[in-house]
């Protein structure tokens, strides 16, 4: 446990001033990269805050569970938290079996409570939130923290969940087969929110439109060399060294700049890493209007506008909806994955 920065604890010293549910958290964080295996102090600190956080966000939950909506899952936001548990079973599974403990930390509790926290934002209030799914994602949390933080699921299990017998022996939660379409749908809807969010306050929306840069031609020949390179049953793409020399050959018989790629290459690469090969079809695997109508309460919530219209920009009638704001379609054309947001005031 000694670091190349010159600190050193003993295993009996870091239990004293860490506890043993942080020091198996920090230990956990430290390998599986290229990185040097250290053991840092401030994941085991920032370990504490966060499972005592989530121990009280647990008992406030409990406590108020008769306030929570009742019933099957049937909303969106319901629909795309219960897939978001059932991926995270599935990766963090496959990373504790291949011994990978920060890809199961990264899996089992980062992205799931990031998970909760989006499923919470998307639902408005604590009410608007599914009484099953939450009472599920306790359960699965437990579970899956469970091979690093015993003690901590152990108390969960037994004193907050009132579950008989151990978690040791409870068994891997179940899971449905993910649904990556859903998955990749989502992020459309998040990032499509960030980004309207961000020009809307910069305040050029009302003059000219908000739009996401269109894709050009030369990131069609970026997805189609990195279909190549992925391996579908590992999630995996050939090396890093490998992709970069043969993507600048292909660019530069294009006459495309290289610079100009790169992102776009390295953002596509974490996004099939993360939900698959969808990521990197040409054409989107969901219908975008249907996405954005079923979630216009979120948009208007999270941008605080009082009424949002989607239009199909391929529909004559819907581009003769936009009035003379239909200008700014020529400007800004939208392309799959990349609406055109045009913000006016009434």
């Amino acid at each position: 446990m000694s670091k190349s920065t010159g600190n050193f604890r003993t295993l009996r010293q870091a239990i004293e001033e860490f506890s043993a549910t942080a020091t198996r958290f920090s230990l956990a964080d430290a390998g599986d990269g290229v990185d040097d295996a250290n053991f840092v102090f401030e994941t085991a600190n920032a370990a504490i805050l966060r499972l005592v956080k989530q121990l009280e966000w647990m008992e406030e939950k409990l406590a108020a569970e008769s306030s929570l909506r009742t019933g099957p899952p049937s909303t969106y936001a319901d629909k795309v938290f219960e897939n978001d548990i059932n991926i995270a079973i599935r990766l963090t599974e496959k990373a504790y079996k291949e011994c990978l403990f920060r890809e199961a930390l990264k899996n089992g509790v980062y992205d799931l409570q990031a998970a909760r926290d989006e499923y919470r934002n998307s639902c408005g209030s604590d009410e608007n939130m599914n009484h099953d799914l939450i009472l599920n994602f306790m359960d699965v949390q437990t579970r899956l923290i469970e091979p690093i933080c015993p003690q901590f699921a152990e108390y969960v299990w037994r004193k907050l969940l009132k579950k008989e017998g151990s978690v040791v022996t409870a068994g891997w939660p179940t899971s449905n087969e993910p649904d990556l379409v859903l998955k990749s749908a989502n992020k459309y809807l998040q990032d499509s929110i960030v980004l309207m969010r961000k020009l809307l306050g910069s305040k050029k929306a009302a003059k000219k439109g908000a739009q996401v840069t269109a894709a050009p031609a030369g990131k069609a020949h970026c997805l189609k060399f990195l279909q190549s390179k992925f391996d579908q049953q590992t999630y995996r793409f050939a090396p890093d060294a490998e992709i970069i020399a043969e993507l600048k050959e292909i660019l530069q018989k294009d006459g495309q700049a290289e610079n100009i790629y790169m992102p776009f290459v390295k953002f596509k690469k974490k996004e099939a890493i993360s939900i698959g090969i969808q990521a990197l079809n040409l054409r989107l695997p969901f219908g975008e209007i249907e996405v954005l109508k079923s979630n216009m309460n979120l948009i208007k919530r999270q941008l605080g506008l009082e009424e949002v219209e989607v239009y199909s920009a391929s529909d004559p009638d819907d581009v003769s909806k936009a009035g003379p704001h239909a200008s700014l379609l020529k400007k800004n054309p939208p392309s799959p994955g990349n609406p055109t947001a045009i913000f006016v005031t009434r």
